[in-house]
């Protein structure tokens, strides 16, 4: 396939910030994620120096940052922005697709060209004299927009994929506050007692120990990144030379709840339970392992949401060590946490309804998983030119509904997302009756 200089296809595009009255929308590259972009409101007295770029209606803007794909096209409704100079921003020609560029943006294949060129020792970026070398693959405008129709709709399917992950999430969220009173305080009925007298808590191995002549084991271990909040990414485990001691000493149990010291302030508290995914596993001492003495009147299900709950982030907050965006927490805050203790059948019924929706979730996911494949195999083979486009119907006209880009997705995308909603829908309107029963049940005793 044809290549073209990047600027060549989308010219430098955007201005300085000139004085104005009252406030603006201020976009900074850490408030653009993938599924939400937030804005903070300024004057021109009081904004960041790097808020210093006004865009127009079909600017395209990507972060310079090295490993960041962060794009976004400027559309009527976001036309009054200022963008950080974090940024860079690109105005397509007649002859390139704005949606096309957009996609290509995001690409490995452009993130691995903007690598190259990206210098600095602290945070690397692409300057312009950077920008000026990258290249886009480029196609006639009319293949280009067949790419961007293709591969736009299976981006709103993994979106939509993505939108029902953080519904059952919330979900769960909101039926435990309902079920436990957290939010009218009707809680405070039951038992409160320290975490430590109910548990056992124990930090884990600590990495780069210089051992004398003990018989050393390698083993798995779990580190920060592998504990998020609620969930554990284990594509990559690595392992530990430590002694048998330590194996007994730190060796996870099925049940156990493990949560990390340390983070962002909003992410404290952040952990799951172990459910001996990985056999012999122990963990790193920046990891608590939180272990239930007595089953009878505790379950780890119910536990891992009390501490991940606004209940449990809220004392946590207050008792945390912060410092420059970062908080920690040690073993004796851990220990003294306020736990609530409600009775065992209904913390029970709680950890029934996490199974029904981590069922649904792991469907979600695996279909999530077989769509982002999918996208990556067609955008690889569509910026190799290895696609046969003569089978995609060339998208019509978009009005000025299909080009908002804050709702990304075209007309006939929307069409399938509804479709596919209903039956989702369906499925998960099914579960709720016998995922709500057992919660009025659990209040009404």
């Amino acid at each position: 396939m044809q290549h073209e200089p990047l600027l060549k296809a989308a010219p430098f595009s955007g201005s300085r910030v000139q004085p104005f009255d009252g406030t603006r929308r201020y976009l900074s590259t850490g408030d653009l994620q993938e599924a939400t972009t937030s804005f903070v409101e300024v004057t021109y007295a009081d904004k960041p120096s790097r808020a210093d770029i006004s865009v127009r209606t079909g600017d395209v803007l990507f972060a310079r940052m090295k490993g960041t794909k962060k794009v976004l096209e400027i559309d009527r409704a976001l036309v009054d922005i200022i963008v950080s100079t974090g940024f860079a921003v690109i105005r397509p020609t007649e002859h390139c697709n704005g949606k096309y560029l957009s996609i290509y943006l995001k690409s490995d294949d452009f993130e691995r060209q903007k690598e190259k060129y990206c210098s600095g020792a602290i945070q690397p970026a692409i300057t312009n004299a950077g920008i000026k070398n990258l290249t886009i693959p480029f196609p006639p405008l009319d293949d280009q927009k067949r790419i961007a129709h293709l591969l736009g709709k299976v981006e709103g399917l993994i979106a939509q994929r993505k939108h029902h992950l953080q519904q059952l999430d919330d979900l769960l969220k909101s039926v435990f506050l309902e079920m436990f009173g957290i939010l009218d305080q009707t809680y405070k009925q039951w038992i409160i007692d320290k975490l430590a007298t109910r548990t056992e808590i124990v930090s884990g191995v600590t990495k780069g120990k210089k051992y004398k002549s003990e018989e050393l084991f390698e083993v798995p271990y779990m580190r920060v990144a592998n504990v998020q909040d609620g969930y554990f990414i284990l594509d990559e485990i690595k392992t530990i030379s430590v002694t048998q001691k330590e194996i007994n000493q730190y060796q996870l149990q099925a049940g156990d709840l493990l949560l990390t010291e340390g983070g962002d302030p909003d992410k404290l508290g952040r952990g799951s339970v172990w459910e001996n995914q990985v056999e012999k596993c122990i963990h790193q001492n920046h990891i608590f392992r939180v272990r239930i003495n007595e089953r009878l009147e505790l379950n780890p299900y119910y536990l891992s949401a009390l501490i991940g709950s606004r209940y449990g982030k809220s004392y946590f907050l207050k008792s945390a060590k912060q410092t420059t965006g970062i908080a920690s927490i040690n073993s004796t805050q851990l220990k003294n946490f306020p736990l609530i203790i409600p009775p065992i059948d209904l913390q029970n019924q709680f950890a029934a309804i996490v199974e029904k929706v981590e069922s649904l979730k792991s469907r979600y996911q695996h279909s999530l998983t077989d769509l982002e494949s999918l996208y990556g195999a067609l955008s690889q083979k569509a910026f190799k030119g290895e696609l046969d486009l003569s089978r995609v119907v060339r998208p019509v006209a978009a009005t000025t509904e299909d080009t908002d880009s804050t709702e990304g997705l075209n007309r006939e995308t929307r069409e399938q997302r509804e479709s596919l909603k209903k039956a989702d829908g369906s499925r998960i309107a099914t579960s709720n009756p016998s995922i709500k029963q057992p919660i009025m049940e659990g209040r009404a005793r």
